[in-house]
């Protein structure tokens, strides 16, 4: 057993004796929602979670605030409603919807068109990005939509992940680490792309750094000010913000990241080499900085679910048309939204989002609307596991962790998904 293990098991047990020590936002207290409880609290003992927070809303109006655990085993911090978590992937509808958003004020790329979903994205990116023409003439047809549904070309079961280790762009560009966005996409600049743009789907976390920079592009602010003032702010949402990776840059109300085992800094070179220095996984193992725009956001339960619930209602949103809705959530042609034969996927990538319809709209022109079918976005981290769920029965919500992989090495996820939509499942009366 890792002494981490050994921690969590000894420290547990007095954070979850009786509910008046579990910290909790929620008006109705405990009454109605045991089945949360339970499951929440069985999934944590299963994986060895330390700390856990979760948000549910109701037809956009939260009814569940809690937290669970610790947010620092050390010091005995036990995690509040409002504690802040690294949220990894879900990180990318954020990024979806702040482009929509940027689109619906109709900006134009360096050539003075006007950009719309299907502009090249070559046209739009900085210049002083490219240093000559890109290695493989396909970067020409990628498109803003081939970004947001994961369909541009890069493949990292092919090729690899430019945004994670386990090699070093700064290493090789002979630049000091770790590499920045500018320098990744110089990088893959000079490298060819693994399938033809549009062909088929497969997940880039790559093509969600290119589209922070599009944002910045069209925009003139940096990324993170444009979510905030465009997005968040709109949402009456203060306390996300683009987290830190070393523990010096820790926010407020942020949890400790925990993870067996250390990893290769990204922060020294030779990068995995003799004599490299080692970091623990969740700070100096991967750089957080520059995954902003795919997975560098930090976020409260309750901050994430009313970013979630915000689309319930297309009519009264307040950032996004009820026409960019309704291409948030709509299926993408071709092998990203249909078998070969022309059967719609019962899931597919969507703008940011990972939608299921429901079995009786399956192909019917408006499936992946509100009421229609499930979204959702999973994201995970050496110390994170991440969960935003919008259900279309008017329910939403999030379940943030400090811990990425259980005793096993297995992503919790999936678990928790399953568990999560048992508890919702049970509650016999909602407020």
């Amino acid at each position: 057993m890792s002494v981490l293990l050994a921690l969590v098991m000894g420290a547990m047990d007095p954070v979850w004796v009786g509910n008046a020590a579990i910290p909790s936002l929620s008006r109705a207290g405990a009454s109605g929602f045991e089945s949360f409880d339970h499951e929440v609290i069985a999934w944590m003992r299963r994986h060895q979670v330390p700390g856990a927070a979760i948000a549910v809303a109701r037809n956009g109006r939260i009814v569940l605030a809690r937290g669970y655990g610790y947010a620092d085993i050390q010091s005995g911090r036990v995690v509040e409603p409002s504690s802040l978590f690294r949220i990894a992937s879900v990180s990318k509808p954020i990024t979806a919807v702040a482009l929509l958003r940027l689109l619906e004020s109709k900006p134009v790329d360096r050539n003075g068109e006007v950009v719309t979903l299907d502009s090249p994205i070559i046209s739009i990116l900085d210049g002083a990005l490219f240093e000559g023409e890109p290695l493989d003439p396909r970067w020409r047809q990628v498109t803003l939509r081939h970004l947001l549904h994961h369909t541009g070309g890069w493949d990292r079961d092919v090729s690899f992940d430019p945004m994670l280790p386990p090699f070093s762009i700064a290493e090789r560009l002979g630049t000091v680490p770790p590499a920045g966005p500018e320098e990744v996409i110089r990088y893959m600049l000079g490298q060819p792309l693994d399938f033809a743009p549009g062909a088929r789907y497969a997940y880039s976390n790559f093509g969600y750094c290119l589209l922070g920079r599009i944002i910045e592009s069209l925009s003139g602010a940096s990324y993170e000010r444009f979510v905030r003032d465009e997005v968040l702010e709109p949402l009456g949402i203060r306390g996300m913000r683009i987290g830190a990776t070393l523990t010096d840059g820790r926010r407020s109300r942020e949890v400790t990241y925990y993870h067996d085992g250390a990893a290769p800094s990204v922060f020294d070179l030779p990068y995995g080499g003799n004599g490299c220095e080692w970091a623990p996984a969740p700070y100096g193992g991967f750089a957080l900085e520059p995954m902003d725009a795919h997975g560098g956001w930090l976020a409260s339960a309750s901050d994430l679910v009313r970013f979630g619930a915000a689309f319930d209602d297309a009519e009264k949103c307040p950032v996004l048309s009820e026409e960019s809705i309704r291409a948030m959530f709509a299926r993408p042609d071709g092998a990203a939204g249909y078998e070969a034969d022309g059967t719609p996927l019962d899931a597919y990538y969507a703008l940011g989002w990972m939608v299921r319809p429901r079995s009786d709209r399956l192909g019917d022109p408006d499936e992946g609307l509100p009421g229609m079918a499930n979204h959702w976005h999973a994201g995970r981290l050496a110390g994170t596991t991440s969960l935003l769920v919008r259900r279309h029965d008017g329910l939403t919500w999030a379940i943030l962790a400090n811990r990425g992989y259980g005793p096993d090495g297995e992503p919790m996820d999936d678990d928790i998904d399953g568990a999560l939509h048992r508890a919702a499942d049970a509650v016999r009366m909602w407020p």
